[in-house]
This record gives structure tokens, C-alpha cells and sequence, in this order.
């Protein structure tokens, strides 16, 4: 072969390289990669290949059908992809606005706007099945949730909006402007907001004038910490954490440091009395239920600690009929 064959030839193959590193950027890692594709096999990362080029493909048949919209303009067909988004959009958006729900919003353990969500359609778990709904915005978490389904749907062209993790009021009441804003409607954000501020009035009525101290304990020993929405809540309830307990997020506390730190209350997401896993063998453990009988145990239902929107309101309601037991000794 030629030297200028040679050359023709390697230049081809540098292009071939630099269009193929471009694709790699919408494509599944490489076997072996650590990633959270986590691909088994060979063939397993084929599959994926294949699926990620016909998604393409499909969003590129559906681009006809898909309505451009101006990033200012409200949205006409929105889709949530995610359980705090789900409760933001049914508590803010027109119904007619409402494309799809996630399959979490009619969840009871996650979601506090199950009766509301049934009225409308509900997406699988996969990228591919949002398209069908075509849709001019989805709302999503941020790299936390299903960050290669994040990555399909912006190779689709889709416009997505973040709903994050808020862990504070400051930061749910935020949201909840940004999220009314984004869906056309600021009123109903500034309403959302004014009731959230008639429910912590409520609760704050309702507690008790010296602060109790309380632990919110998981299976297994695990605490939330003061940087969380749920220490939030508990502290609006006039529950806060004794000295000694963990900072931050939170952390695991062993049975023997619980019973040395002795909260006034145990704050559990649902009430355990069989020691049926691992886990709850801690919950149950004879030491702990002498210390904690039921009168001294509070139950914090999950769907209450995990986001902002309307689920704030029913949170602080649930946690003022607590405190008024607690109150009464019941």
C-alpha cells in the first residue's frame, strides 16, 4: 500500500474515531466500567446500545408531533418523573396542563395527593415511555434520580426541569414559587405558601411550651440529622434531637449509644412490633421497648418527610394532631 493510501486510510479511521468518541457521550459505558449501568455481559451492553439508538430513532419520529415551546412560555403538556415533582404539579398546574404522572404519585407510602393523582395517566419507569405523551416540559430530580434515564431524555431534546431534595422550609417555600412560576401560575404558589404558613401557625398553637427531645429512627439504626426535612418538621413540632446525636444528614446510632443518648421520644416512619428482618430486630430489641412504650413512641409516616409542595401542609397537620396527644398523655 501507498504512502497516500496509508495516509487516506488513517485519516478516515481518525474520523470514524472522533465521530464514534461524540456517540460515546449518549451511549452505555464500556463492559466493565463501574457505572450504574452495571452491565453483566457482553450482550447485556449491546442491548443497552441498541435500546439507547432506538429511543433516538423514536424521538426523532415523534419530533413532528412534538409542539416546540419558548423556555418562557407555559407549558401545555407537562410530565412528572418524579414522586415531589408529581405532588408540586397536581397541587399548581391546570388539569388540562397535565400530561402524566409518575407511577409514585398514587404510591400511599410516598405520596400525600394519591386521591387527586388517579384522575390522571401515569408513565412507566423508562425514558421512552414519557414520548408517547409528547410533552414541551418534564419534570425530573437531578443526577439522584436514574441518571442514565436523565441522559436519554436529553438526547431526546426534551425540556426537563430539576425538582431537588429540599431539606429546610426556606428551601420548600422556594420551590414552590419556582415550580408555580415555571407552570404559568405564580398565584397559586403564593396560595400554596400561605397555607403552608397557616399550618405551621396551627402546629405551633398545638405544642407543648418546653421542647421535648426525639430521635427519627429507621430499621437498622439509622438517624436523620438536622440537615434533613423531617428534623425540619420535628423541630417545628417542638421535637428536637438530644446532645450527642448525629450531625448533618444523619448517621447510624448503636442500640447501646440510643439508650445512653435517651430521647424523651422515638420517632419511627411506621410502627414495628415483629422482629421480622435484620433491621427491625434493633426496633424491637426488649431493651428499647422498655424504654420506649407505646405512649412514648411517634409515628412520622414517610410520605411526610421526603418532599416539599402540599405535602408540607399535610405533614404539619398530621404532626399537630400528634403533638395534641402528646399533650394529653394519649
Amino acid at each position: 500500500m501507498s504512502g497516500n493510501a496509508l495516509s487516506v486510510s488513517s485519516s478516515r479511521a481518525h474520523v470514524v474515531s472522533v465521530k464514534w468518541r461524540r456517540r460515546r457521550e449518549f451511549l452505555p459505558p464500556r463492559v466493565g466500567e463501574v457505572t450504574l449501568w452495571r452491565c453483566q455481559s457482553q450482550h447485556e451492553a449491546r442491548a443497552w446500545v441498541w435500546l439507547l439508538w432506538w429511543v433516538l430513532g423514536l424521538g426523532l419520529t415523534f419530533g413532528n408531533f412534538l409542539t416546540p415551546a419558548h423556555a418562557a412560555d407555559p407549558p401545555r403538556r407537562v410530565v412528572s418523573f418524579n414522586v415531589c415533582a408529581d405532588q408540586l404539579v397536581v397541587a399548581l398546574a391546570d388539569p388540562g396542563q397535565i400530561a402524566a404522572l409518575s407511577p409514585h404519585a398514587t404510591n400511599e407510602v410516598l405520596s400525600t395527593v394519591v386521591e387527586k393523582a388517579r384522575a390522571y395517566p401515569r408513565t412507566g419507569w423508562t425514558a421512552e415511555s414519557v414520548v408517547p405523551f409528547s410533552p414541551d416540559l418534564v419534570l425530573m430530580g437531578y443526577s439522584w434520580d436514574r441518571s442514565p434515564t436523565l441522559l436519554m431524555l436529553r438526547a431526546l431534546g426534551l425540556r426537563l426541569a430539576p425538582i431537588g431534595l429540599v431539606n429546610d422550609f426556606d428551601g420548600a417555600l422556594a420551590q414552590i414559587h419556582e415550580v408555580a412560576a415555571l407552570l404559568g401560575h405564580p398565584e397559586r404558589g403564593e396560595t400554596l405558601a400561605s397555607d403552608v404558613a397557616a399550618a405551621r401557625r396551627r402546629l405551633a398553637n398545638a405544642r407543648q411550651s418546653t421542647p421535648s427531645t426525639a430521635l427519627l429512627v429507621a430499621q437498622g439504626g439509622y438517624t436523620v440529622g438536622p440537615t434533613s426535612l423531617a428534623a425540619a418538621l420535628m423541630t417545628e413540632a417542638g421535637l428536637t434531637p438530644p446532645v450527642g446525636a448525629p450531625s448533618g444528614y444523619g448517621g447510624f446510632v448503636p442500640l447501646e449509644q440510643l439508650m445512653t443518648l435517651r430521647p424523651d421520644y422515638l420517632v419511627m416512619a411506621s410502627a414495628i412490633e415483629t422482629p421480622d428482618s435484620q433491621g427491625a430486630l434493633y426496633l424491637t430489641h426488649p431493651a428499647l421497648r422498655g424504654l420506649y412504650p407505646p405512649d412514648r413512641r411517634v409515628i412520622l409516616p414517610t410520605r411526610y418527610t421526603l418532599c416539599g409542595g402540599p405535602s408540607l401542609v399535610a405533614a404539619l397537620d398530621y404532626l399537630t394532631g400528634v403533638v395534641a396527644r402528646l399533650a394529653t398523655g394519649r
